[in-house]
């Protein structure tokens, strides 16, 4: 059975959307089955991995108001065994639409389940926000992903996702938990980079990954081609950088 990942942070700007492509196409590259589950409305991820997010005929939104089926949402990518979710402005509607939906908190967890046996990994991408839509990636979650910039205020914010996670595995999810930390944006020639690095190794107890992605050229073009960096520039410094990361958490995954 598959592994659902949510990929969260409520802080903008974090590399968390770049991460959650990049991660499942290096995924793919080593052939695991891994669907990409574009939870955000903002649709990066979907435009990501070369989708025209606004020319979709169904998108998850209509998926999680049940007015389409898993089949009719699912789309193929350019990639060999990556697939996706899609998602678009649509999505943020759903707020208001599910106000008054019995269990809504479970409607995603309700459709990955029965889907979780056809991937190796389902990545989701969530809104940067707490929002009812994060709530839902939560529960459907096994693992939570942190992406945080090697910035001053990378801390900011990181205790109160932590909480969030506590407060969805006491009521909604008791098998959830932080799949880890990775630091993005790193800057090598940045004293503020290894300081950040360090403050958060010294001071958090949770699991952080080894790998660091990097700041990169690459990786910030790859999104206005729709291309993955994986695929974009596969000898760049970011690319091998996601390659190293999805090592890590299929090793991670066999312990």
């Amino acid at each position: 059975m598959g592994r659902t990942i949510a990929v969260a942070n409520q802080k903008g700007g974090v590399g968390k959307t770049t991460t959650t492509i990049n991660l499942a196409a290096a995924l793919a590259e080593g052939k695991c089955k891994v669907l990409l589950v574009d939870l955000d409305p903002q649709g990066n991820a979907t435009s990501g991995v070369g989708i025209d997010k606004n020319n979709v005929l169904h998108t998850i939104y209509e998926l999680l108001t049940n007015n389409a089926t898993f089949q009719d949402v699912l789309m193929e990518t350019e990639y060999d065994n990556l697939y996706v979710l899609p998602s678009n402005i649509q999505l943020s509607g759903a707020e208001i639409e599910l106000i008054d939906v019995e269990k809504r908190e479970f409607l995603l967890k309700n459709i990955l389940d029965k889907q979780k046996k056809k991937f190796d990994f389902i990545l989701i991408d969530c809104p940067p926000s707490l929002n009812m839509l994060t709530v839902n990636a939560m529960t459907a979650a096994d693992t939570v992903l942190v992406p945080i910039q090697c910035e001053y205020y990378a801390l900011e914010g990181l205790s109160q996702l932590i909480h969030t996670v506590d407060l969805i595995k006491q009521k909604l999810n008791k098998k959830l938990q932080l799949e880890g930390i990775v630091f993005t944006m790193y800057d090598s020639r940045n004293r503020l980079s290894k300081e950040v690095v360090e403050n958060v190794q010294q001071n958090l107890e949770e699991n952080i990954y080894n790998t660091i992605i990097p700041r990169n050229v690459r990786l910030a073009e790859a999104p206005s081609y729709g291309m993955p960096v994986i695929f974009y520039a596969p000898d760049s410094t970011g690319a091998e950088a996601y390659r190293q990361l999805a090592l890590e958490m299929v090793a991670h995954e066999m312990k």
